[in-house]
């Protein structure tokens, strides 16, 4: 048999991975979708578990667009009228009219020239670092950044990476002036918005002026990219995410997602008209391969419109309200968390086996949330991500806050 040798050693790799408390278990599957009633939010019910209901605290769906039926019936209409798939990439025949809407919606939204869709945000910042990455460039990243952002770097291949620590502007200064010194033409800055995995956000107003003030040291300037794709519809007063909250005119090239806060799939690129032509005809993962299908696409416009008026601001009114409710509760408790205001909220453990441990607990009375451990985030930094939904009720934050209480009253210290 052709994969004996190999099996061995990849049977070895996740029996390894399963002693050392890293690997990531099961994946839980949803199979029914149990709606809102009597004052609680919906609940899914999953295989294996019966009729027991669960409350969803481990969803980017930070607005419920997915469940809204104007937005699915939207959906609908689009498949309706177009079939389920594009059938091509958008250089033959995928590219629909709905696609070409809701870029200019989303270009508008952000204050932008022009927006350009991708399969999914992943694959967009596969797609632009290779793309704007040339022999003589410079690339500084925050330590924390996402998976696909370090992913993405690899990928270019740049002249020179450097990695500051967790947002120390101080710090990204002294890597742009390294990367000067080094006769870099061009230094790409790159950071999230919302750190998916402690909910704060960068400070994008330093960040900015250090790229500003630097700017005139490189030939081809230092060009500022923020993957936002956490905060763009659940952070900020109208939901622009933390351009928004932070106050800083837009950065040059903006990555956001259809597929958390405007419940969809998708992601996408917010820059200059000129630079999402250059991606266009530059990107690997926006040529090669398939769009998100016109019905997703008309499903995301739908909630854009939703998000981008009165209903929108309602629902982050009341998801602001949840989150601060729900970390309001942790620090009565005696938990740790990192107040950041964004529905991100974690609750720090610093143990591998007692976040294990409070993870089970909350399951075992109804709450799905994800633990989070080595080498997802730092040894020392293992915690529990909680997330927070519009659609979650006052009594559904205060039914979790009970589980964690009973739990901290149980567990040894």
């Amino acid at each position: 048999m052709p994969l004996q040798s190999l099996s061995r050693i990849l049977a070895g790799e996740l029996e390894d991975l399963r002693a050392k408390g890293t690997a990531k278990g099961e994946e839980p599957v949803v199979v029914e979708l149990v709606a809102a009633a009597g004052g609680r939010g919906p609940r899914v019910r999953l295989a294996g578990e019966g009729e027991r209901p669960f409350l969803l605290m481990n969803s980017n769906g930070y607005l419920g667009m997915a469940r809204r039926p104007e937005v699915v019936a939207a959906e609908e209409e689009a498949a309706r009228a177009f079939g389920c798939g594009p059938g091509a990439v958008r250089f033959i025949s995928g590219t629909y009219g709905v696609h070409l809407e809701l870029e200019r919606r989303l270009a508008a939204f952000h204050g932008r020239e022009a927006a350009m869709l991708f399969s999914s945000a992943y694959m967009t910042m596969l797609g632009v670092f290779p793309a704007l990455v040339s022999a003589e460039t410079a690339i500084v990243s925050d330590e924390l950044n996402h998976n696909c952002i370090i992913n993405a770097i690899r990928l270019a291949r740049p002249k020179e990476k450097y990695v500051y620590r967790h947002n120390r502007a101080a710090e990204l200064e002294a890597r742009l002036e390294e990367a000067a010194d080094a006769g870099c033409r061009r230094a790409l800055v790159v950071t999230d918005g919302i750190f998916s995995m402690r909910g704060d956000h960068a400070p994008l107003q330093e960040i900015s002026e250090i790229c500003r003030r630097h700017d005139a040291r490189f030939a081809e300037s230092v060009v500022l990219i923020v993957d936002d794709s956490h905060g763009i519809g659940a952070f900020g007063e109208t939901g622009r995410g933390v351009e928004e909250h932070t106050g800083v005119p837009p950065v040059d090239v903006l990555v956001g997602t259809l597929g958390k806060a405007l419940g969809v799939n998708g992601g996408y690129v917010a820059s200059t008209r000129l630079l999402c032509d250059y991606l266009r005809q530059k990107a690997s993962t926006y040529i090669y391969s398939n769009p998100i299908t016109p019905a997703e696409a008309a499903a995301a416009l739908r909630a854009l419109e939703i998000l981008d008026g009165p209903q929108g601001r309602e629902l982050l009114a009341h998801l602001r309200a949840m989150t601060r409710r729900f970390a309001d509760g942790l620090v009565r408790l005696g938990f740790e968390t990192i107040r950041g205001g964004h529905p991100v909220v974690p609750l720090v453990v610093r143990d591998t086996a007692r976040t294990a441990a409070l993870v089970a607990h909350l399951r075992r009375h109804g709450v799905l949330a994800t633990g989070l451990n080595f080498p997802v985030v730092p040894k020392g930094d293992e915690s529990i991500r909680f997330q927070v939904s519009a659609e979650h009720t006052p009594a559904d934050i205060d039914s979790v806050l009970e589980v964690l209480r009973e739990y901290g009253a149980t567990s040894p210290p």
